[in-house]
Formats: structure tokens, sequence, C-alpha cells
């Protein structure tokens, strides 16, 4: 088992770079010094996320014969969210160093112990200010005193003025006690932090043109997750596509909250999307779904790049579940910055479908024509991160591989091992020899003849090893090369062939050119 808390932060780097280099990533208006919490794709990026999408939907939907899909709003009626609970109590315990002014979520402190430095004020040695304001420093030992001064000093220097330094403080009232466990200090510089304060985790939003923030009929809300809309809107469909149970629902959206503290470039983002999906069942068949859908999302993950033996599951125990589940998973990754959730499938019971149908006054039961039963169905919740599974991806795929040529001289290849079915790129094309107006008619021919079954990617600059350089780089699988072999010039059995090179291995082999198309429908998807 891996350790939970083990990170490569020096491969987090390179993988961020890499992602803003060759136009994955952005960060969301960076001209304007950034937008903390939100991203920008690239076209690559933007490539990868939709192919990501479609192949989710395509193996939860459309191959399947029990669930059906749909899009709903973002912006999000009042009522439906104090009827879920999320007005009033979506909300995280934020509190704030008192020396950085960083907001902590402070369920997220981790227990520390160490020695206390307790401070009753403090003076300006010119005797122009002063402070009775308590204040605290945790530090590993006595033997930090120097540094536990020195940010105490600090913090009473900035009460006094901007352009007060440390040095110019005297503190007062100085003690000393052992502390165990506490959550009271910033584990980054052993600052106080305030007391907690539940923060709204909802973007809240007037509806009209004459709305008015004192009336309850015009709040909505940017969705804080894709459910409730699919709930909402149950049993529409339920009767519209004439569905029986057990059957799923299915969505792909953007929501929104308002995160205390975004980090770990794309994992905790203020927007963004998820991959979700509400299956409806009879409250004895809930347990055994969870199972089911527990095996379906670990072989989904296999597929698009993410092996089963790097995703941690962890069984949520009594007392950490929501109160309404009976049973929940979390699909936990190792991602570079420590091991984080993925997704979680939840056994909601019949919590959600039963707050709706007393909320909003109309009925939600099911009725089951063969038994002749009314009830209100049962729901399990594959819910996964769009954003999160793109990033889990990337750092899966990524690789800084050390070759050694013929001549014993080192090199390093950078390289994305995706998946082809998420590949951004399926497959580049090059002529060896731009100057050849031959092999350059050929290889644009082969390019619009991919084009309408894939992206693809036409190139002619430099020499060919380093083309396909770029391609690792960018994790196209395959390069396809039209050479002299094309042409018939060496070897008259090889005209109208070319040369495919693997992206892993480095091997090529030789392709009729008739035959490219469905030689790579066979390996795209």
């Amino acid at each position: 088992m891996a350790d939970k808390n083990h990170t490569d932060p020096v491969r987090m780097e390179k993988i961020v770079s890499l992602c803003k280099r060759r136009g994955f990533i952005f960060q969301a208006a960076e001209i304007y010094g950034g937008l903390n919490g939100c991203w920008d794709y690239g076209p690559l990026g933007a490539e990868l996320k939709r192919n990501l999408k479609d192949y989710w939907w395509r193996k939860t939907v459309q191959e399947r014969d029990d669930v059906v899909g749909m899009d709903g709003s973002i912006l999000t009626h009042n009522s439906v969210l104090v009827s879920s609970g999320h007005v009033g109590g979506f909300s995280d315990p934020m509190c704030d160093c008192l020396l950085t002014k960083e907001r902590l979520r402070a369920d997220q402190v981790p227990a520390q112990s160490g020695v206390g430095f307790f401070f009753t004020g403090a003076n300006k040695k010119d005797g122009t200010w002063s402070s009775d304001k308590e204040y605290s420093v945790l530090v590993p030992s006595e033997k930090d005193a120097d540094k536990a001064r020195k940010t105490a000093a600090t913090y009473y220097a900035q009460l006094a003025g901007k352009s007060v330094s440390h040095k110019e403080m005297e503190l007062i009232g100085e003690r000393t006690e052992t502390i165990s466990d506490s959550t009271s200090y910033n584990p980054a510089n052993g600052s106080l932090l305030t007391e907690a304060r539940e923060f709204n985790l909802m973007f809240k939003t007037t509806i009209g043109a004459t709305s008015d923030e004192n009336d309850p009929n015009s709040i909505g809300w940017l969705r804080p997750e894709t459910a409730q809309s699919i709930f909402c809107q149950y049993k529409n469909i339920s009767d519209s596509s004439r569905v029986k149970l057990p059957f799923g629902i299915a969505q792909i959206g953007k929501s929104f909250r308002n995160e205390i503290n975004p980090r770990n470039f794309t994992f905790r983002s203020r927007e963004f999307e998820q991959m979700e999906v509400e299956y409806f069942c009879r409250p004895e068949q809930g347990l055994q779904l969870v199972e089911d859908w527990l095996e379906a999302r670990l072989s989904f993950y296999e597929e698009v790049g993410v092996p089963r033996e790097k995703i941690h599951i962890l069984d949520v125990p009594d007392g950490e579940r929501a109160f309404y589940s009976k049973k929940t998973y979390d699909l936990e990754y190792e991602f570079p910055f420590g091991i984080q959730e993925l997704e979680g499938i939840a056994y909601r019971t019949d919590y959600d479908l039963t707050v709706h149908q007393t909320g909003s006054g109309k009925p939600l039961e099911y009725f089951d024509e063969e038994t002749r039963e009314k009830f209100i169905p049962h729901v399990v919740e594959p819910s996964a991160g769009c954003d999160r599974t793109v990033l889990a991806i990337i750092c899966e795929a990524f690789e800084e591989e050390e070759l050694v040529d013929e001549k014993g001289k080192k090199d390093v290849r950078t390289v994305l091992h995706f998946s082809p079915k998420v590949a951004p790129i399926k497959a580049a094309i090059f002529p060896l020899l731009k100057k050849n107006d031959e092999q350059v008619r050929i290889a644009r021919d082969i390019q619009k003849t991919l084009q309408p079954w894939m992206n693809v990617f036409y190139d002619e600059t430099a020499a060919v090893g380093r083309r396909y350089r770029r391609q690792d780089e960018v994790g196209t699988p395959f390069c396809i090369t039209v050479d002299f072999e094309t042409l018939g010039e060496n070897d008259e059995s090889l005209k109208y062939t070319v040369t495919i090179r693997h992206r892993d291995s480095m091997e090529q082999e030789r392709v009729a050119i008739k035959d490219i198309l469905p030689w790579l429908l066979e390996r795209i998807r």
C-alpha cells in the first residue's frame, strides 16, 4: 500500500510546466494576474477532456440499455437547494492565519504538538505604539525560541503599520506551555489561527431584470453539483423514456463551489466538471449495485490509462459517510501531491427523492406494474470528477525516459503515454522531406482522409526524429511517415505503404495507405 502522505513536488512541477508549454492547461485570466481556482483548457487539453467525456458517455450511456442521459440547467432554483439541504448546510469550516492572512479549511489542519510561546502583547521600542492583543506561536521545541519570538514580533509589527520592522518590536508577557495534538496553529509557520467559522461554498445570484436580493423568489444559485437536476427531472424522464427499474440517468456538466483554498493545480477548483450517474433501484438492490458499479468504474479507469493498482478503494466507515448513505466507496489515485479522491460511489437510499417530493409537494413514487407496488426508489450514485480524471491521466502518462543510443550517448525523452482512446492527437502525418512534392501530396491526402474520423496533426518542419519527439511530448500514439519507399523508389513491393511508428515502443511497421484508416480505428476505439 502506497504512503498516503508521500509527495513528489518536482514531478508535479514538471507536469504543470509541460501542460502550459504544450497547450494543455492555462491559468484563467493569466494576463490579469490569474483567477484563483479557475483554469482554461488549451487546444490539446480541450481535445483530451472532450475525448474523456465522449468515452465516458459511450461506456456509460450508449453501450448500456439501462442508462439514459440528460443535460440540466446550471442556474438552480432556490427551493431545489433548500429541499436538498444545501442552502444553510453546504459549508466548510474556515480559519485564517493571523500572520499571513492565508485561509485554511479548519477540518484539514493537522493536529500538531510542540512548545507554545504565548505573549500578552508588544510595544514599539521607541514607545510610539503598543498592543495588549494576545498571540501565540507553536514550535517543535524550546530550542526554536528565537524563531517563535521572530514570528510573534512580525505579527505585532504588521499590526503597528506597513513600514514597521519586527526588529522594532518588544514582546510582553512571554510564557511557554507544552501543547499536544492542537489544530489551532498554521502548520506552515506555527502562527496562531483564528477560530473556525462556517463558509458558504455556493455561488449565489439573482435572476430577472427587476430582481432584488431581498426577494426570495429572485434568488438563484450556480449549481454546486449536477445531481439535483437529475432528481428534479427523474419523474419526467421516467415517464417519457418508458424505463423500468433499475435504470440510471447520466449527466456531464459544470458545477461551482467557492472553495476556501483551491490547490494542487486543477485538482481542487472553484469551477469544475462532473461525470455523474444517478442509478434508481428497488431498496433490496442497492448494496449489490454499489459493488457492480465499483467494478464497472475500475474497469473504466484502466481503459483510459489509470491502472487499477494505482487506485485505492476506501470503504468509508460509519460516522464518516453522509448521514443518508448506507454504503460509500471513495476511489483514490496516487497523485504526485498525495493520494486523493477521484470518484465517489454512494448508496444514497431514498433520501433525495423523498426530500424533493416533500419540498415540491409533487408525487415522485415509482409504480411497479408487475407487483402493483408504489414506492420511492433508492439511488446509487457513481460521481466522477472530469477535471480530476484528466489530471490523473496526465500524471500517470508523464515519463522522462532515459535512452542510450548506439554510441552510448545518454538522452532523455519526455513522453506522455496516453491511451489512444483519449489521446488528444491520434496520429501525426509527416512527409520525410518537405521539398519532395509527391511525399507532401500523399501526406496531405492521408491527412484529409483521416480528419473526418479523428484529430490528426500534419508536420513537415525539422528532422523526422525531432518531429517524433515533439509528438511524444504531447502523447500522440502513432506517427505516419511518407518516405521514399512510399514512392516505390527503393523497393517496388513497398510502394503505396507508409511507416507507422509506435510512441511507447518506438518500433516501426509498414502499412498500406488504403489500410491506414481501419488500422487506426481498431486501435483508438
